[in-house]
């Protein structure tokens, strides 16, 4: 029994149907344009076609980089201690003078820290004359016993000067001299001891009052050092200039060392660039430079090159000779060009955005009637902003297309039409 054919079956034999008759027809087409493309069958309008002539001259070679407008400074405000926000008094945009409050912050855990370690400071320095007041009681102790014991000394001198009188007359003995000479020696041998310990008793305290006055000093560093962060942590503005970042959010705990602020210069402007490690060699402090904003020109100086790459990348920065043109706006990424060297006489032609750096190129240039434009192999050579060197495969007074004509990839020919 027949059955009858679905709707969706017909479409589906239908649809390969148009496939089988379409991908050929297409492919002829397309085959079809690539031979008339590679007969010199293509054909553009001039007036759609950028071209350029080249002549001789000078050429002063420049290396090209990227980079990013930025503020002649920017401080960022740390906070100094563990806080929280309780006033914010300015907001980002303002322009503020030196010293003018930011933020203000809750400081009463700090300053009680402050008051505490002030005690501290306060009472080593009265443990400090309480030591010296009993070194002085103990050593003038000292003293009065070895005052008494010379005077001892002196009595017992002058017995045994009596018993060497008396024996030398008769009316003494050798006994009696010799235990004179024996008390003496005594006596005298204790002195020594008694001063010797002064000196040890003096050494001993004059080290532990130095001990004490290192303490109080380290003490004092620190108070002055919790002084200056309690005053810092009065968030103010370091200088003048404009907010460009500050922490809103009333109430927030922050860190120690979190930023919580930024000011920043926006009349004065400076470039951060980078470029390829390769070309680290040949930028140098003190080289000149081009920084192109739109079609605005700005000569500056190469201030500073890091010293290592990173990610394959140099990092570099600019002194611009007029820092405040209006072109100039923080975040803007410009081209720059490091100036590396002049070449005199020279075959060139413009500059655009098929250079990709020295090699070899295939570019369109213009036949002598002006009607086609023919595809050569040329090798080109440095560049710099305005001029690329034509080391061969175009001569002077040649007319070079430096449109973009990458949808004619193959054509050897393209026909110029009115």
């Amino acid at each position: 029994m027949d059955r009858e054919i679905s709707q969706k079956d017909r479409r589906r034999e239908s649809a390969k149907r148009i496939l089988k008759i379409g991908v050929p027809v297409v492919a002829a087409a397309g085959l079809l344009w690539w031979v008339m493309s590679a007969v010199g069958g293509a054909s553009v309008k001039a007036s759609s076609v950028s071209m350029a002539a080249a002549d001789r001259g000078d050429l002063s070679a420049t290396i090209s980089a990227g980079g990013k407008v930025v503020p002649a400074y920017e401080e960022l405000i740390n906070s100094p201690i563990q806080s929280r926000i309780l006033e914010v008094r300015h907001r980002a945009g303002d322009i503020v003078e030196a010293g003018t409050p930011l933020l203000t912050l809750d400081l009463e855990a700090t300053k009680a820290a402050y008051g505490k370690m002030m005690d501290q400071l306060n009472m080593k320095r009265l443990e400090l004359q309480q030591q010296l007041a009993n070194d002085r009681t103990d050593l003038s102790r000292i003293d009065m016993q070895i005052k008494v014991g010379d005077m001892k000394v002196r009595r017992l001198e002058a017995e045994l000067a009596n018993e060497r009188y008396l024996d030398s007359i008769g009316s003494g003995t050798t006994d009696k001299v010799r235990e004179a000479e024996f008390a003496l020696r005594s006596a005298q041998l204790e002195q020594e001891q008694l001063r010797q310990q002064r000196d040890n008793e003096q050494d001993v305290r004059r080290a532990a009052a130095d001990i004490s006055r290192l303490e109080i000093e380290i003490l004092a560093r620190d108070a002055e050092l919790a002084a200056r962060t309690l005053t810092d942590a009065d968030i103010r503005a370091p200088r003048r200039g404009t907010v460009t970042s500050i922490n809103t959010a009333i109430g927030a705990q922050i860190g120690q060392g979190e930023k919580v602020a930024a000011v920043a210069d926006l009349g004065h402007f400076k470039v951060e660039g980078e470029v390829a490690d390769s070309y680290a060699k040949s930028i140098a402090p003190g080289a000149r430079a081009t920084v192109r904003i739109g079609h605005t020109d700005a000569e500056g100086t190469v201030a500073s090159v890091a010293p290592s790459s990173t990610s394959g990348v140099v990092n570099f920065t600019i002194n611009l000779d007029c820092d405040s043109l209006p072109e100039l706006r923080p975040g803007l990424r410009p081209d720059i060009y490091i100036h590396n060297g002049l070449t005199s006489d020279v075959v060139r032609i413009p500059n655009g955005s098929f250079y990709r750096g020295p090699g070899n190129y295939d570019l369109y240039v213009l036949t002598s009637d002006g009607s086609v434009l023919e595809l050569r192999s040329v090798r080109l050579g440095i560049a710099s902003m305005d001029y690329v060197e034509a080391i061969s495969g175009i001569a002077p007074g040649e007319t070079v297309a430096i449109s973009d004509l990458d949808r004619f990839a193959g054509a050897k020919r393209i026909k110029l039409k009115k």
